[in-house]
């Protein structure tokens, strides 16, 4: 659960540092169905915009559109 939870506040920690430097998009990798579950909430209340999932072979990404309304 520890992992889940690190993985969880690295990728808000992304989305957050990526707004405040007035960004459009960030990427977070490594992808996850608990980031992607975690973001799709996010996009339902409006803090971001909507996001794609980028399999690149590896552990595959996700690029995140901002709408500037986390902070």
């Amino acid at each position: 659960a520890m992992v889940r939870m690190n993985v969880l506040s690295d990728a808000l920690k992304s989305i957050h540092n990526a707004e405040k430097r007035g960004k459009r998009q960030v990427l977070i990798r490594p992808c996850s169905k608990v980031i992607v579950k975690f973001l799709t909430v996010m996009m339902k209340h409006g803090y971001i915009g909507e996001f794609e999932i980028v399999d690149d072979h590896r552990a595959g990404k996700i690029v995140v559109n901002l709408t500037g309304r986390l902070n």
